[in-house]
């Protein structure tokens, strides 16, 4: 039986697809404002990213020992709420003519908190919401959900600011976070008032998601591998827009075209991540899909004008693909093996490792580009994620084909 056939995972998938189509219209849209409108310089443009990514280097922990504690749809609905008002300020600024990079810097920053605390008490939802037979089909149609607003807001993004301009097309995801915010609270499943610790010490708690975490064999090479993914992606990301723009020479437009193309890749491994984890065993396809997402920026860095452009439309097919079956396996296979007490904290230990890597690449992508200049940067970032698979290759994952349903920590 379909899993959205289950009435409230239907309504968190409905609720998840609009903010993923939102978010995915800001992560384009925001750079462009800042490059077309706005005059920034490489720096600059890396530093918004900085600001939006920053909350997990200071809350990532935190997080997840909170939502251990509390029910976590409330979290859900707030936050998009919240994060609808912050991200209407922007159109509202430029309609005046007062925007500037100051006022997107200080919406990026509290949108950066909020998203932590949506992130972490989404994943630990899911287990609250589905029985655990049900989590890798549920984590398939939400990975799927990443694959439709990668795709779609993708292209939609670059066609969007090229006709309407970026500031409203910012708008439209404020509007994408207040429609989810609607669909979440019609949830009808009651959610059970997580049981507290009997001496309950938030660095104790914390210490415990860290600590299964980093002496578990499998989870801890692969919190390191996206570690380091993460770094140098976000580095890669900082800076390809305006490498596009300013290097490349393409519009708004086709960029736009350019990246939904690509990431049709993502919509592909949405739908058969199932079958290929069965057929070949999921310890082999996690493995083989995080080497190809370091093979797929590698590819990137060929871009070039003309013809060489195609090096683009391929990398970001390739790693579409291979993020999203990661993806799936990776979250299935936490959720699988951490006590359900454990879940928040589990997760934002894994969430904080990877996503805390995002700020630091960041500013390394900015400093990089700066000093070095954008190619070159694109070269050293894919490199520098092909060096990160040797966690995963020097692990016991190199021998399984399935991963146990419980691993013993060591």
């Amino acid at each position: 039986m379909s899993i959205l056939r289950h009435p409230d995972f239907r309504r968190l998938w409905a609720a998840d697809l609009l903010s993923q189509l939102g978010t995915r219209l800001t992560m384009g849209a925001i750079p462009l404002l800042a490059v077309l409108n706005l005059n920034a310089s490489t720096l600059q443009v890396a530093l918004l990213r900085t600001c939006e990514t920053a909350a997990w280097l200071g809350l990532g922990l935190f997080a997840g020992a909170w939502a251990d504690r509390i029910r976590c749809r409330p979290v859900l609905v707030y936050a998009d709420l919240l994060r609808a008002l912050l991200f209407a300020s922007i159109p509202i600024a430029w309609w005046f003519g007062v925007l500037t990079l100051t006022q997107l810097y200080l919406v990026l920053i509290p949108a950066g908190v909020l998203t932590v605390l949506f992130d972490v008490a989404h994943n630990s939802y899911l287990p609250r919401l589905l029985d655990r037979d049900q989590l890798l089909p549920g984590n398939a149609k939400l990975a799927a959900n990443h694959s439709i607003g990668a795709v779609v807001g993708a292209g939609a993004s670059g066609l969007l600011v090229q006709w309407l301009g970026a500031a409203l097309t910012i708008g439209l995801d404020a509007l994408s976070f207040l429609w989810s915010a609607l669909w979440l609270r019609s949830i009808r499943t009651p959610e059970a008032e997580p049981v507290r610790p009997e001496r309950p010490g938030l660095r104790r708690e914390i210490g415990a998601g860290l600590r299964y975490v980093f002496h578990h064999p499998l989870l801890r090479p692969l919190a390191l591998n996206t570690m380091v993914t993460m770094l140098f992606q976000s580095a890669a990301g900082a800076i390809m827009i305006v490498y596009l723009v300013r290097e490349v020479h393409l519009q708004p437009a086709t960029i736009g075209v350019l990246s939904m193309i690509g990431l049709l890749g993502a919509i592909v491994a949405s739908t058969v991540t199932e079958k290929i984890s069965r057929r070949y065993g999921d310890a082999r396809t996690l493995l083989l899909s995080s080497t190809g997402i370091a093979v797929a920026f590698t590819v990137q860095a060929l871009t070039a004008p003309g013809w060489q452009v195609t090096w683009f439309v391929a990398g970001t097919l390739l790693a579409g693909f291979c993020i999203i079956v990661s993806y799936i396996l990776q979250v299935s296979t936490q959720q699988r093996l951490c006590p359900p007490d454990l879940q928040g904290r589990v997760s934002a230990t894994m969430s904080f490792v990877s996503w805390s890597a995002t700020p630091l690449g960041s500013l390394l992508g900015g400093t990089l580009g700066t000093t070095f200049g954008l190619h070159p940067t694109l070269w050293i970032t894919g490199l520098g994620t092909l060096a990160g698979t040797t966690f995963l290759y020097l692990s016991p994952l190199r021998h399984l084909r399935t991963i146990p349903a419980k691993a013993v920590a060591t």
